[in-house]
């Protein structure tokens, strides 16, 4: 039985309180909404992620990582939920994992394995929640390990589940500035995070008010590969500061 807004505000506090490594906004104030002026102007407005978005998710990191490396699919579903973040995809998880040329041929259409759904949908929760891979970080970009490439700017910042991921430099060898998370616009007109209107529609699971289900602290080392950037060069300018 679905629970009412006031009990789903108050389970998404417990999840926030729960887990430190919960991106997004932080902890909300009373009422569940934020107020337009507390949302970063330059924030993307998506869709409210539904439980087909939760598939989609679901269905990248199973068929572009390895599928028993938890850790992998975390890192594969951070670039899915980076680029949703960005205006240059679009403003769906469906569609960001639909885009042509993107991840794996038939990502949404080839069966996935009984036994691996509750694995992959737990990241996959996670991921909706807030959390994401450390080392990833805001990378928008990855390929299988092993391959290599003559472009000089790649920057390169996490291996994972047999990937490599990496963030793209400008001209000037800079990398992109950060975005802030994207946030969805509720019938009233107001600026909420992805994980609060993910809780307010999802499967009955995600509204027990019981906390979801925690990976286990990322130990595995992470090895970067690739290009450096010039030592003493700032490397989070959208383009060359001024001087």
């Amino acid at each position: 039985m679905r629970r009412n807004q006031s009990t789903l505000i108050g389970s998404l506090l417990l999840v926030s309180v729960a887990g430190s490594g919960l991106g997004g906004c932080g902890v909300l104030p009373a009422g569940g909404e934020m107020a337009t002026g507390s949302v970063a102007q330059n924030a993307k407005v998506v869709q409210t992620p539904t439980r087909a978005d939760r598939e989609c998710l679901a269905r990248a990191m199973y068929f572009e990582s390895n599928r028993t490396d938890e850790e992998g699919m975390l890192a594969v579903g951070t670039v899915v939920m980076n680029r949703l973040d960005s205006p240059k995809y679009p403003g769906s998880v469906c569609e960001v994992v639909g885009q042509k040329r993107q991840f794996a041929n038939g990502v949404l259409s080839k069966p996935v394995r009984d036994q691996d759904r509750g694995r992959i949908e737990k990241v996959a929760d996670l991921l909706l929640a807030g959390e994401r891979h450390k080392d990833v970080g805001p990378a928008l970009h990855f390929h299988t390990a092993g391959y290599t490439f003559p472009y000089t700017n790649m920057h390169y910042v996490a291996l994972a589940g047999g990937n490599q991921f990496y963030e793209k430099t400008d001209r000037e060898g800079y990398l992109p500035a950060v975005l802030p998370h994207a946030v969805v616009q509720t019938a009233s007109g107001k600026l909420v995070p992805i994980q609060m209107a993910t809780l307010l529609d999802t499967p009955d699971s995600f509204a027990t008010g019981t906390p979801r289900p925690r990976m286990p602290s990322i130990q595995a080392t992470q090895v970067a590969y690739g290009l450096t950037l010039p030592q003493g060069v700032p490397t989070r300018y959208s383009s060359a500061p001024a001087r």
